[in-house]
């Protein structure tokens, strides 16, 4: 009977930490995609933004059939008088403004006011867009949910560094997969009739799963190995809004001194850089070439053929972002490396128009979307691999801000870029 018991006890011991391990892998999943969702939502929803008022006595919000408020009809680009990077723009630059506060001490305040305000920005978003009456308020919308996806990127990315390293294949999962059911949502719900106003309205329970997934799925922190060997006691662990465990705080980089700060940011560089290049590569792609690469000899318009670009995209990155477990990649310079070689050859296509078919491209594109999303997932996988349990909360929070940086750059650059290639006749 003592051995039986003895074996019970380790097989419940054993199904609990499965338990405590599904939780937490779906629960990362659910916050990846649920804190993206509103941002790859508003860049989907760019052009239907900045057709807003295009017409006098304009009643119906968001245009449910956009189309450019103006055309330059003489350029072989067939241009739109605005370039979508101005949608980019707000929704990335408060993002920006936010992770460069993070290092300072943002990362150190408590999560759960985070979260909430995070679901609120997000709920707040979908609401003044569906609602607004002009450009200008809209773009505020955009704003608020860009304020969301920072924030709450800072505060999941920190929170990793209290769980088996394994969340953050998990995570980059999830924030890949919300560029793909971001972007099929809009698509589908506007295609299937519903107005762009009904369309946002209805993804007000993205903000509620979010809020959901952190205090009633994940299971509180505790005293564990980074790499998931010595989760000892997990039976005992309980969901978020139960738990009053002090080790839920955040703490474990708030006694690093600004000298200590300086040498793990210095070390991170490595990883800095490479992402930074990434991003500003692929987004310069994104929204100051997809524009431009117009085929006029295929059945798609130029609204569909951006779509379609923006669709393939996002299910590189999704692709890639999920493929942690089958493929790990050290040195992600290389990827830097390839992304900006992907940026030279579709700006010099833009320039002479030498391929021969939009299928190229879409190849192309789906390839720069793989890029994008390996270097991602395999960053902050290498820095949980790489720096102490001290430092891990604080390189996390520090090492976000590459990708916004480098998105924001490419933003700024495309602007001109736009309004220059749109000149040529």
């Amino acid at each position: 009977m003592p051995w039986e018991a003895v074996r019970g006890g380790a097989f419940r011991i054993r199904r609990d930490r499965q338990g405590t391990h599904w939780k937490n892998a779906v629960g990362f999943w659910l916050l990846g995609l649920c804190n993206n969702f509103s941002y790859v939502v508003m860049l989907s929803a760019a052009h239907d933004i900045l057709s807003h008022q295009r017409a006098p006595g304009n009643q119906s919000h968001v245009d449910p059939d956009p189309t450019p408020t103006s055309h330059n009809s003489s350029s072989r680009f067939d241009c739109n008088s605005v370039s979508t990077a101005a949608v980019l723009l707000a929704d990335i630059l408060p993002t920006l403004v936010i992770k460069l506060l993070a290092p300072l001490g943002l990362h150190l305040l408590p999560y759960s006011p985070r979260v909430l305000t995070s679901g609120v920005c997000a709920a707040g978003s979908f609401i003044l867009v569906a609602f607004s009456h002009s450009v200008g308020i809209s773009l505020c919308g955009v704003v608020l949910a860009s304020i969301s996806s920072g924030l709450g990127e800072v505060t999941f990315l920190s929170l990793t560094a209290f769980y088996p390293r394994a969340v953050i294949s998990w995570w980059s999962s999830g924030t890949g997969g919300a560029g793909l059911l971001g972007a099929l949502s809009y698509l589908g719900l506007t295609q299937a009739g519903l107005s762009p106003q009904h369309t946002l309205l209805s993804m007000l329970g993205i903000p509620a799963l979010l809020l959901a997934s952190y205090f009633l799925l994940l299971t509180s922190p505790g005293p564990q190995d980074p790499g998931g060997e010595g989760e000892a006691d997990t039976a005992a662990r309980q969901p978020l809004i139960n738990s009053e465990a002090p080790e839920w705080k955040p703490g474990s980089s708030s006694h690093l001194s600004l000298q200590e700060r300086w040498t793990v940011f210095k070390g991170l560089l490595c990883y800095i850089v490479p992402l930074v290049l990434v991003y500003f590569a692929e987004y310069f792609i994104n929204q100051g070439l997809f524009e431009l690469l117009f085929f006029r000899n295929t059945f798609l318009t130029h609204a569909q053929q951006y779509r379609w670009y923006q669709m393939l995209y996002q299910a590189g990155v999704f692709a890639s972002r999920s493929s942690l477990r089958c493929c790990h990649i050290r040195h992600t310079w290389a990827l830097a490396l390839l992304q900006c070689l992907n940026l030279a050859f579709l700006l010099v296509d833009v320039w002479l128009s030498f391929l021969p078919s939009i299928y190229l491209v879409f190849l192309i594109i789906l390839y720069e979307g793989f890029l994008g999303g390996a270097a991602y997932v395999n960053t902050f996988h290498n820095i949980a691999l790489e720096t102490s349990s001290e430092h891990r909360e604080f390189a996390m929070a520090t090492t976000c801000i590459s990708d916004t940086l480098g998105i924001s750059l490419s933003g700024l650059l495309a602007l001109p870029l736009h309004d220059f290639l749109c000149q040529l006749s």
